[in-house]
């Protein structure tokens, strides 16, 4: 596991020579515009919201003493609550719309990976990428939801918030990585075995997710640069799982 994740994350470096020469920068214009657009909505959504969702953690406290200092802390859990949805949402939003830009991306990259001439084409059309897209992120949405509440309401256990927002953070790069992994998978698997391989190769997932996390935490440029780096790194290091032999000559 621990290897795996290490090769998801080693993939960046890489991808951001591919990047250049392979000329890509023009084919993600329209999934930067998805991710900036979509950024900016959910940034004001969270901070409309916060303020709601912190009152309603401060009506747990009944009492009238240390009544301000909860509402404090209600005021931060509601921004911290919003702000991690709102990653969530921001994440499979973007990557279930560029779904259709991306796969054709990720199979000019595998044709140069494998230094071949031919590799399997995607025979979808732009409705079924799209489609697709919007499937798998649905389904990770939902489930990453089920698990992110749990761990969001351990942080109000002391010690154990610690250990929680690891996991948390840990549970979005897996699902960042599944998404990124899907745009190469789709020309190999069908939904349910792209979901099993996906599973069988969870670390590959999380490395490559650190990357998009980590991503993001640069102002304003980490919402552009997230797609083209993330993408492209995971497609070096999802061929790479598909074809262990495979040598890259011309990377």
């Amino acid at each position: 596991m621990f290897n795996n994740i290490i090769k998801g994350l080693q993939a960046y470096p890489r991808a951001l020579t591919l990047l250049s020469t392979l000329k890509l920068w023009k084919y993600f214009v329209i999934p930067i515009v998805i991710s900036v657009v979509v950024a900016i909505a959910v940034a004001f959504a969270a901070y409309g919201w916060s303020d709601n969702v912190g009152a309603i953690i401060a009506k747990i406290w009944i009492w009238e003493w240390g009544k301000e200092t909860f509402i404090t802390i209600g005021t931060f859990l509601g921004g911290l609550i919003i702000l991690v949805i709102g990653l969530i949402l921001y994440k499979h939003i973007i990557m279930a719309l560029s779904a259709p830009f991306m796969s054709p991306v990720s199979e000019k990259i595998e044709a140069h990976l494998r230094g071949a001439t031919t590799v399997r084409k995607s025979e979808a059309s732009f409705q079924t990428l799209l489609w697709r897209g919007i499937r798998i992120n649905l389904r990770n949405l939902i489930k990453e939801l089920l698990l992110t509440l749990p761990l969001l309401l351990l942080k109000f256990i002391p010690g154990v918030n610690i250990f929680s927002a690891a996991l948390l953070f840990l549970l979005q790069a897996y699902y960042a990585g599944f998404g990124n992994m899907d745009y190469t998978l789709e020309r190999y698997y069908m939904f349910n075995d792209s979901v099993r391989f996906v599973q069988k190769n969870r670390g590959v997932a999380i490395g490559n997710g650190i990357g998009f996390l980590l991503l993001l935490l640069i102002p304003v440029i980490g919402i552009i640069l997230v797609l083209p780096l993330s993408v492209t790194a995971s497609t070096i290091s999802t061929v790479e799982v598909l074809d262990p032999n495979m040598v890259s000559k011309n990377d």
